[in-house]
């Protein structure tokens, strides 16, 4: 429903039909059909791919400026609100599983894998493996077909480190800018904001260099054994949320700069939060388990 005849907000809005998810779906099966394509060898798929991406994000922009439009025009109520609280926290409980899959995949291929592979009972299969993992051994392939090229370790310094303090920086401009909105300064809070983004984005630059050196410097590659796949998809898919993350920030960013939010009405920049606090946290525990175990 919409709002009432006195311009009140609704108890609970509910949107008029729209086209915006048949939309969605008919850019996502274009991007799914021409990702699909592209990777089996037919070279139609990477038009498929682009042009499914840029119809989502135009569906994306059409659905989200709705939203936004029906937001500040005052018809999203307090359930409204607790139902966007809700459905961010399960969205990050999903990424946390998400994550968790792959901190799981890393510990069991070195707790458990690696040992098992090494023991007695498969020595007759594989009589030049050693049981070492690489991060404790660096240059070590455990490869005795030589399938796998030598490659060097990646350690905590100074790239990842440089990251951590990059994150963790941002974390509390992130904080200090969400304190200025409720106290009411606009100006502080789009500054911080904005130093925020930056830090976002320079991260980003740095993990980018970061791979760079691993290629061409230490040879790892997403193909040198279970410790390049799971150091590039843990990294990788963190870098990803980083990118969407930064993204999120930007966007809020610019509806602060436009007089979006208020003290007290603020979900849409507490949800980026949220999501970047958790990234902060992921990238915490990937520092620790990736780089220094």
């Amino acid at each position: 429903m919409s709002s009432s005849a006195h311009g009140t907000t609704p108890y609970y809005f509910v949107p008029g039909p729209s086209r915006h998810p048949v939309m969605a779906a008919i850019g996502l099966f274009f991007v799914i059909m021409g990702a699909s394509q592209w990777v089996n060898g037919a070279d139609w798929g990477k038009y498929s791919l682009a042009f499914g991406l840029m119809f989502w994000l135009g569906v994306l922009y059409q659905w989200f400026g709705d939203a936004i439009s029906e937001s500040e025009s005052g018809q999203y109520g307090r359930k409204i609100d607790l139902s966007f609280r809700w459905s961010m926290s399960w969205f990050i409980f999903s990424e946390v599983m998400f994550f968790g899959a792959f901190f799981s995949a890393l510990w069991w291929a070195r707790s458990h894998s690696v040992p098992s592979l090494g023991s007695l009972d498969n020595a007759l299969l594989w009589p030049g493996f050693k049981a070492v993992w690489p991060s404790l051994a660096a240059g070590v392939t455990a490869s005795p077909a030589g399938i796998i090229e030598p490659f060097t370790t990646m350690g905590p310094f100074w790239l990842p480190t440089i990251n951590t303090a990059l994150l963790l920086s941002s974390g509390v401009t992130l904080t200090i800018a969400h304190h200025a909105l409720i106290d009411g300064q606009r100006s502080k809070t789009v500054a911080f904001m904005w130093l925020t983004v930056l830090l976002g984005v320079t991260f980003l630059f740095v993990q980018g260099y970061e791979y760079y050196h691993a290629y061409t410097e230490y040879n790892l590659k997403l193909t040198s054994g279970v410790y390049g796949s799971t150091f590039f998809m843990l990294t990788g898919f963190h870098g990803f949320h980083v990118l969407v993350g930064m993204l999120m920030l930007l966007f809020t960013t610019l509806r602060l700069q436009k007089g979006h939010f208020s003290a007290d009405r603020h979900f849409g920049f507490e949800g980026a939060a949220w999501y970047w606090h958790f990234v902060d946290v992921v990238w915490l525990g990937l520092y620790i388990l990736v780089y220094w175990l």
